[in-house]
């Protein structure tokens, strides 16, 4: 194999001794749980977001479903969602028995856009929940006046792009994930910045939202052995927390090498004319959690067999919309018709994308998948 999609080895070398003495450190404190690495992690969360407050969970997941449980919402209220995206943020909508309403997304972006949302927003529409895909934020601005218009509530989850900044139309910027009534993420360990294990975090400048998660993250807890709501056990280990708070402060670092990466990437296929390298929105800068291309449907399984046979990773990132999925059966009309989502499920292609792609590692790839479509 020439590489990984995502290299955590070699990254892990750089930055090793740190690292290694990170977790001896917490480990020594035998303070496993809640201990000072989580708090110092959320501090310094905080402080990189400029966000009031950060609350760490077990994962991106758990994330999205408190942030949905401390909003009171009622069986059957609706939550838009876009449907070309992970499952996790209709599926949590789903078990807390709300209605997941799936939307179309944007070609150029692959996120949904606030034309879309307010296509489908009816009187049972609760919450807009967009997904910043890839590492490129939606549109926040117009997403947030539409909110705004309908009185709905906003919870971005952030879990691919954390570290991308938001650009209004008046020039202030703000991190993707921060702008919203909540904000999710995840700290998978492929994410852009990853623990060697699970984790997520939840944002918000709200101090009684952030409260109540904080309580529902801890089995609705307002002091030990009190419980005011019906919680859940979620929480950010210690050891994971010290990796996350040494990996923090090379966070930006990543997400440059990331950018130089796609720019050799967008250099080489420029001149393909059956290949679109992924678009960059005025709205938002890009960190590239993954690096997605749109090829002609007839050739997108060709090309992945190609490039696997020449010890290339590539990966479909998504092959069936939301809509589409059996488990959601009950939610979605068979008749809804979102046509762009479905033709990115038939031509998108992911290549390798991560911090340790050397120009050599990178001239490989190029010259596969030039080849394939020039031979």
């Amino acid at each position: 194999m020439i590489t990984q999609m995502v290299d955590l080895k070699n990254q892990y070398e750089k930055i090793k001794d740190e690292i290694d003495k990170a977790i001896l450190e917490c480990v020594s404190s035998t303070a496993y749980i809640n201990g000072p690495a989580v708090e110092t992690f959320s501090r310094n969360l905080e402080k990189y977001l400029s966000v009031k407050h950060v609350i760490p969970c077990a994962n991106g997941t758990d994330a999205l479903q408190i942030a949905l449980m401390a909003l009171d919402l009622e069986p059957g209220d609706e939550v838009i969602v876009p449907a070309f995206t992970f499952i996790s943020t209709a599926e949590v909508v789903a078990l807390l028995r709300l209605r997941p309403v799936m939307v179309d997304v944007d070609f150029e972006t692959f996120n949904v856009t606030a034309e879309n949302i307010e296509k489908a927003i009816t009187p049972r529409t609760k919450v807009i929940m967009p997904v910043h895909l890839f590492g490129q934020a939606c549109d926040m601005q117009s997403i947030m006046e539409l909110a705004e218009k309908y009185g709905l509530y906003v919870i971005e989850d952030n879990a691919q792009s954390i570290g991308a900044e938001c650009i209004f139309s008046d020039g202030t910027r703000k991190k993707a994930g921060t702008i919203g009534h909540i904000g999710t993420t995840s700290f998978f360990p492929s994410k852009n910045l990853g623990c060697y294990g699970d984790g997520g975090a939840i944002f918000t400048n709200d101090d009684l939202l952030a409260e109540k998660m904080r309580m529902i993250a801890n089995h609705g807890q307002s002091k030990r052995y009190y419980h005011d709501y019906i919680g859940v056990n979620s929480r950010l280990d210690s050891i994971q927390a010290a990796i996350l708070n040494v990996k923090l402060k090379y966070l930006d670092q990543y997400c440059m090498a990331r950018r130089q990466a796609a720019s050799f990437y967008d250099e080489a296929f420029s001149q393909i004319e059956e290949i679109q390298i992924p678009a960059r929105a005025p709205y938002s800068t890009h960190v590239f959690h993954q690096y997605t291309l749109k090829v002609p449907s007839d050739k997108r399984d060709r090309l992945i067999e190609y490039l696997n046979a020449h010890g290339i990773p590539a990966m479909i990132y998504y092959p069936i919309p939301l809509n589409r999925q059996k488990a959601f059966a009950e939610f979605v009309s068979p008749d809804l018709n979102l046509p762009v989502t479905e033709k990115l499920c038939s031509s998108v292609v992911s290549l390798p994308m991560h911090t340790e792609l050397s120009e050599d590692i990178l001239r490989t790839i190029t010259e596969r998948v030039k080849r394939f479509f020039t031979t």
